[in-house]
């Protein structure tokens, strides 16, 4: 194995990080308000009420700035792949591949085929034609999420693929596993409904300073009402899929529950950390407490990880040094595993080269009876698959806390709204501004959850990140790493300023 540049491994990893966090700054409010506006609008026709036509068309201006701006970034993501990852996308690109494609294709043509329609097409098409539009566009958004939300869960967990040693390639045996994932469902499911949790901050929160202003009061009063009603449902379905995607990482990835709730040590009936301060002393395999101070909940953990209150759930330790009790094989083990693997490949190649059939179909044979262990023949120590437990304990708990505070939040502005006193309750209304940067915040600490939780891998047993790079000089990735983070904190002030500033303009009167 050759040696491993561990700061062109960094670099990488950090531009990439940088990219996905300002990308996903724009694409839950596209998510949330695409829909929203589809709503306000199927009202306007049903009712006629011009007033309605007013508020879908602010809105929906609101939303095409955001939508332009994210497009470039979402774009710079995918070109990575291939500028900095040109090892993961020579192993996997066959299948990684192709939802991308298809959300080339497919989902962005919509978009883009019916967004003009929605934006030029007032008082040029029928009403009913012009709604479908803005429905297609608001279905051709999240469609296009699936595709890259699958891509995303297949390497969390890999499935629907067989490796083939002749071209050193995964290969896909079965698009359908690939896109009905369980894990790619969930992971869906989730992040959709943070995007329109986000959208449903941002229309009462922006609907609120106009309470606050005292300005464009019947509007705001009726996008709070459509923005808290589908906040609340939001809420409330990201908190079932929560668990529908925590179930899957027990299954799949126990190591990343492990680090979510700062599990070192497995236990029966493990009860569910409500609150709590990571000892920061605490290391791998050493004596120490793992928390300072914790508030649990007794059993719930094993219960959302297994079905089972009483099952055991295991801890970091066990998963790296073993547990024969529980049959949890040491990563020490999957190492050995792992090497033998990389040399049965090996040899496999050595003997196709040189003709000899019988070492290479033996060579074979070794190489599919360990292939599910070949990441970790990469590892240098059992110690080197713990992904970092302090971050991602931290931001899934903030992220959970957030998430109910959503769903209280919601039903108080509803609440406040049918008995009249919303208007005058500036509390409140100053919440709701503030709300809608913890509605982003929540969804970024989501993928960081996500994405800092399966480290060291870029795909789940297959293969590391320090593996996945390409060769080129860490100075170069260095270099567009300044670039882009310039680039993309120009773009992010830009789409502030212009967002702004037409609300600060408001909707114009009339509706036409």
């Amino acid at each position: 194995m050759s040696e491993v540049d561990i700061s062109l491994v960094d670099w990488s990893r950090a531009q990439f990080a940088l990219t996905a966090i300002y990308h996903w700054l724009f694409v839950p409010l596209t998510l949330g308000l695409s829909f929203i506006v589809a709503i306000m609008e199927t009202i306007y026709v049903r009712t006629g009420n011009e007033e309605w036509k007013r508020i879908t068309k602010f809105w929906m201006t609101i939303f095409g700035i955001n939508f332009a701006i994210g497009v470039a970034t979402g774009i710079i993501l995918e070109f990575e792949f291939g500028t900095n990852w040109s090892n993961y996308s020579w192993l996997v690109g066959d299948i990684f591949g192709a939802p991308l494609a298809v959300e080339g294709i497919l989902a962005f043509f919509l978009e883009s085929t019916f967004i003009a329609v929605m934006f030029f097409g007032w008082n040029k098409v029928s009403k009913k034609f012009h709604l479908l539009s803005s429905w297609l566009v608001a279905f051709g958004s999240n469609l296009s999420a699936l595709w890259i939300l699958v891509a995303n869960g297949w390497m969390q967990f890999p499935t629907g693929m067989k490796f083939n040693p002749d071209t050193a390639r995964s290969e896909m045996e079965n698009f359908w596993d690939v896109l009905f994932s369980p894990v790619a469902i969930n992971k869906f499911l989730h992040t959709i409904s943070s995007g329109y949790v986000v959208g449903a901050l941002f229309v009462v929160g922006v609907s609120a300073w106009y309470l606050l202003k005292g300005r464009h009061i019947i509007m705001a009063k009726k996008s709070i009402v459509v923005g808290a009603v589908f906040g609340l449902l939001a809420s409330i379905f990201i908190a079932v899929t929560g668990d529908g995607s925590a179930y899957q990482v027990a299954k799949h990835q126990p190591m990343k529950l492990a680090a979510m709730e700062g599990l070192y040590d497995g236990q029966e009936g493990a009860g569910l950390v409500a609150f709590g301060i990571l000892n920061p002393g605490k290391q791998t395999g050493d004596d120490k407490d793992a928390m300072i101070f914790s508030i649990e909940i007794p059993t719930v953990l094993s219960l959302l990880a297994n079905r089972d209150a009483n099952s055991f759930v295991p801890g970091v330790n066990d998963l790296v040094y073993g547990n024969e009790k529980y049959g949890i094989e040491s990563t020490a083990s999957k190492m050995e595993k792992g090497r033998t693997a990389i040399n049965a490949l090996i040899e496999y190649k050595a003997a196709q080269k040189a003709g000899d059939t019988k070492t290479q179909e033996n060579a074979r044979k070794v190489l599919e009876a360990n292939y599910n262990y070949i990441g970790y023949g990469y590892f240098t120590s059992p110690e080197e698959v713990v992904p970092p437990i302090p971050l991602t304990f931290y931001s899934f708990h903030v992220m959970v806390m957030l998430g109910f505070f959503f769903i209280l939040f919601f039903m108080v502005i509803l609440w406040l709204n049918m008995k009249g006193k919303l208007e005058n309750n500036r509390l409140v209304l100053k919440t709701a501004v503030w709300s809608i940067a913890l509605g982003y915040i929540a969804s970024e600490l989501g993928w960081i959850v996500a994405e800092v939780g399966r480290q060291p891998w870029a795909i789940q047993d297959i293969l590391p990140v320090k593996m996945a790079t390409s060769h080129v000089s860490s100075s170069s990735v260095q270099l567009t790493f300044w670039l882009f983070a310039t680039l993309f904190t120009v773009l992010l002030i830009a789409e502030i300023k212009i967002l702004i500033r037409q609300i600060k303009i408001g909707p114009k009167e009339g509706g036409q």
